[in-house]
């Protein structure tokens, strides 16, 4: 049989100790308490910190459990993440001049949780509630890349809506593997004809997707000739969602 591993168990360990404690604690006082080298603990406290599992006191500088721990097995709110993301769709559609899309992983598809018109009085429907398809959109890519491995569909049924479809496995783990990397998606007339769109994901725990955030519009609005995103698109798209992820972290 394997051993443990002692990093883990370690950590464990401090948590077993701040949650024991009824104050704060300095790291000298834990380090000594639970027998490890200061800069060992420090590593160790800091990580933890960083996934919301411990809290550091900006005054004293000490640490304590955070509230991480009690949400591991919380299902955020959609109606919450709508509402931490309105304004700041309401932003990017000013900023991109494109129409904007919220979604979030339901099932085999993407659900639209909220949508904000283009700006150029052009016709529109809303399509608030809608079921996408996670493999032919932007969001669905971003989705799939970024979600939690438990909650990701198997056995996707890839269905063609343009002649630009991805109806391959092989493709659309390409596709899934590229957006991870670079940290966006894009989809070019995948779903709609001559259609694009840029997505980027919405992070919560850990920095586990729980939604994401797209722009899109004609063709020629989104992407260069060449396919290409248009200078400053991606920045916008990245930010916002990176601001929402933010405000969702408030909660922690």
């Amino acid at each position: 049989m394997p051993g443990t591993i002692q990093s883990i168990e370690r950590a464990a360990a401090v948590l077993h100790f701040l949650g024991a404690v009824p104050e704060p604690v300095a790291l000298g006082e834990l380090a000594h308490a639970l027998g490890l080298p200061k800069p060992t603990t420090h590593g160790i406290v800091r990580t933890l910190v960083g996934v919301g599992f411990v809290v550091q006191h900006p005054e004293t500088g000490h640490y304590a459990i955070g509230t991480g721990l009690t949400r591991l097995g919380e299902t955020l709110d959609p109606h919450l993440l709508r509402s931490r993301a309105a304004n700041w769709a309401d932003g990017l559609v000013a900023l991109s001049g494109l129409e904007v899309e919220l979604g979030i992983l339901t099932g085999g598809t993407v659900e639209l949780l909220h949508h904000v018109f283009r700006p150029d009085g052009s016709p529109q429907r809303l399509r608030v509630g809608e079921r996408q398809p996670l493999h032919a959109t932007a969001l669905g890519l971003a989705l799939l890349a970024f979600a939690p491995a438990a909650s990701r569909p198997r056995d996707l049924v890839l269905t063609s809506y343009t002649s630009a479809t991805v109806t391959s496995v092989l493709e659309l783990t390409r596709s899934v593997q590229q957006t991870a990397r670079r940290g966006w998606s894009l989809a070019d007339g995948t779903h709609r004809p001559g259609i694009a769109s840029l997505a980027a994901p919405i992070r919560h725990h850990a920095g586990l997707g729980v939604g994401a955030l797209a722009v899109l519009g004609p063709r020629e609005r989104v992407l260069t000739g060449s396919g290409e995103p248009l200078p400053g698109l991606v920045e916008q798209v990245v930010g916002a969602a990176a601001a929402v992820s933010a405000r969702l972290q408030e909660r922690l």
